[in-house]
């Protein structure tokens, strides 16, 4: 969670493709592809939207290593907020 905005990615085997997570913030909720960092399904207001893009950029390598773990079903694991 950062500034008001909670990251999930959901563990189940065989959790459905593409690699995504998800985001929400207040009454919003989004989905988020790992490979591209776009914006797959719902909405963001838009500075939340550039601040979870920038989150996940920085992040990446650990999303799609979490996203293998949540395939096998495994806890992913934590990844640092946005300071």
């Amino acid at each position: 969670m950062f500034y008001g905005i909670i990251i999930r990615m959901y563990y189940a085997p065989g959790e459905h493709n593409p690699p995504h997570f998800h985001a929400y913030y207040n009454e919003f909720r989004a989905t988020f592809s790992i490979e591209t960092l776009d914006l797959t399904s719902g909405e963001l207001p838009r500075r939340q939207l550039r601040l979870v893009q920038a989150w996940a950029e920085l992040h990446g390598d650990e999303l799609k290593a979490n996203w293998q773990m949540v395939t096998n079903g495994e806890e992913p694991c934590r990844i640092q907020p946005l300071l």
